[in-house]
């Protein structure tokens, strides 16, 4: 059976052998220009009393594997710790969650929870969840593991990020086992998004992990070098093979809980693997070469050179416009009495002062950086919460335009002065002077950090911008507090406020600014701290929106972020793959790897 499609269900390939009698033969299957054998195409059948999700996506092909690319090296594929992006596109391939935010219509959908109850003072959740489906190993998933997930995650031991948004009025939630396929939750308070906080909650397989969290070594579990058999999630893939330094390539998950409508276990690609390209420039260029299947996060440069060459090459560009994603400028403001670095301490003098960072904010020309780093595909923003938004940005938000005289009235209210050269000095005489540490290879920030580096020099500032591989600025900002000034970006995973909790509440995984801030320093801070842990349990939209108003204000108003830009989501597919259905919120391009398939081979590039 030479170049043989297989369009149907497995069934019919098994007729097929039936139909041949027991003649000893070999067969041999070519699936999208990939010589596949029939082996490769056994997936389980369902088990006994196997609850599979049906969906209703356009029916695909098996076979083939989709090369994405990542710009750094994910630090982990341990779900429990990961923050950075590139570990984070990975680990979502390989996990699951027990509701789950559809990322293209940004309602919630069943997944390993099929149904759910609320009490009527919305402090109860009941989730009965799927039978019979398994783990990526083969053993049997149930509500022990669901249990056990929620038990590792609010371990304050742990230092999960994820463990702020499990808190509900200052307490944690509760996890009881009901039976083996029902679980119910009881919050502290109501939470006005609670059936929310499910998504992209990985559930972790009790039978190998239970251990590792007995032994308090959660923090080293599953690095990418960990053997690939030892990693086990519930996602459509597992993995297959790390290559340090090249790429890291996920199998399909032949026990994957999902299906077609008829009745073809999903996922239809055979592998996903994601080459490191080190920059976007890099990853730009492998997907204008045809090595590459899918690329999101696109800078407008290259979007602007794919678009004159779409034709020719034959592949698919979508400009979604802006995102969840927001890019700003933050001091640091963490205590640094006794890490021993006076000239941040010194400096932090500076930071502290809100007219300061007014008069930065106020000396910034966000349409510019708009203009020429993101080519107009891109929104100014004076607020974290971005135009894609719509239901809770606040439209009143004041947008003032650029003004150097406002900035430098702002700094001589506080004590700054100017040297006859037109350098900016402080009440001591000392010279304003720090650095801007960003991350290496991300051309946008880089661009954007030397416009901000000119723009502060028409105020006096002596600003160096610092480009840092990306794992040595995480550190800085994270662990180390080396730093002064620091350009970064947040993406939110939902258009609820309640994933930002960790953001702007004391205390919190990702309160950049200040991460070992317990205590308000400033008024501002308590109040932010108060209304968010406030609209979190307010059930009424309106009155959250209020409250939620409120938070945008204060940020905008005393900036312990400098909110600039949220740049459009610009992706690109290979022409040939189907299902493919990019969205604004992340993950752009694979949020839906598991319908993905290839149409037919590339003319110039074999499947």
């Amino acid at each position: 059976m030479d170049n043989c499609e297989i369009l149907g269900t497995l069934g019919r390939f098994r007729q097929i052998l039936a139909a041949l009698g027991r003649q000893r033969f070999r067969v041999q299957l070519v699936l999208a220009g990939i010589a596949i054998t029939a082996a490769r195409l056994t997936l389980p059948a369902p088990y006994p009393n196997e609850e599979l999700l049906v969906t209703s996506n356009p029916i695909g092909r098996y076979g083939g594997r989709l090369v994405a690319a990542l710009r750094s090296e994910p630090k982990t594929l341990n779900p429990v710790t990961a923050v950075d992006v590139a570990s984070l596109e990975v680990i979502r391939r390989m996990t699951a969650d027990l509701i789950h935010i559809n990322r293209y219509t940004h309602r919630t959908e069943p997944a390993l929870a099929k149904t759910w109850k609320v009490s009527r003072d919305g402090r109860h959740y009941i989730l009965h969840l799927r039978r019979g489906i398994r783990f990526s190993d083969g053993r049997p998933f149930n509500a022990d593991d669901v249990v056990f997930t929620f038990q590792v995650l609010l371990d304050e031991k742990v230092h999960s990020p994820q463990r702020d948004l499990l808190v509900v009025g200052g307490e944690p939630i509760a996890a009881r086992k009901i039976d083996a396929y029902t679980v119910e939750f009881e919050l502290p308070q109501a939470d006005a998004a609670a059936e929310r906080i499910f998504d992209s909650i990985a559930i972790l397989p009790r039978h190998v992990l239970q251990k590792v969290y007995d032994e308090e070594k959660m923090d080293q579990a599953w690095t990418p070098g960990t053997p690939s058999g030892e990693v086990v999630g519930l996602g459509p893939f597992r993995l297959k093979e790390y290559n340090p330094g090249q790429h890291i390539i996920l199998e399909r998950n032949p026990y994957y809980w999902k299906a077609d409508r008829t009745g073809n276990r999903l996922p239809y690609l055979d592998e996903i693997a994601f080459l490191f390209a080190g920059s976007e420039d890099a990853q730009f260029a492998r997907f204008q070469a045809g090595e590459l299947d899918v690329v999101s996060r696109l800078s407008p440069d290259n979007f602007s050179l794919l678009e004159r060459k779409r034709q020719a090459r034959g592949y698919k560009l979508y400009d979604l416009g802006p995102g969840f994603q927001y890019e700003f400028l933050f001091f640091n403001l963490n205590d640094m009495s006794s890490k021993g670095t006076e000239p941040i301490v010194r400096e932090q003098e500076w930071f502290r002062k809100v007219e300061f960072r007014q008069a930065v904010s106020a000396a910034l020309d966000r349409e510019g950086i708009v203009r020429l780093v993101y080519q107009g595909r891109g929104a100014p923003l004076w607020g974290h919460v971005t135009p894609a938004n719509k239901m809770w940005v606040d439209a009143a938000l004041p947008r003032p335009p650029r003004s150097l005289d406002r900035a430098r009235q702002l700094l001589k209210s506080v004590g700054f002065s100017w040297k006859d050269d037109g350098t900016l000095i402080d009440s001591r005489g000392e010279i304003v002077q720090f650095s801007i540490v960003t991350n290496a290879g991300n051309s946008q920030r880089e661009k954007t950090a030397t416009i901000i580096q000119d723009d502060l020099a028409k105020l006096g500032m002596r600003v160096h911008v610092v480009p840092l591989e990306f794992r040595a600025l995480t550190d800085r900002v994270f662990h180390t507090f080396d730093y002064e000034a620091c350009l970064l970006g947040l993406v939110s995973g939902d258009a609820d406020p309640n994933p930002e909790m960790n953001v702007w509440i004391l205390g919190g995984g990702t309160h950049l600014w200040n991460l070992s801030q317990s205590r308000a320093s400033a008024q501002w801070e308590s109040e932010i701290d108060g209304l968010m842990r406030r609209q979190l349990t307010t059930l009424d939209y309106h009155q959250r929106k209020k409250l939620y108003d409120r938070v945008q204000q204060l940020v905008a108003e005393d900036l312990p972020l400098i909110c600039l830009v949220s740049p459009n989501i610009l992706v690109g597919a290979n022409e040939n793959l189907e299902n493919f259905q990019p969205a604004n919120l992340s993950d752009y391009a694979l949020w839906n790897a598991d319908q993905l398939f290839f149409r037919k081979a590339s003319p110039d590039q074999p499947r």
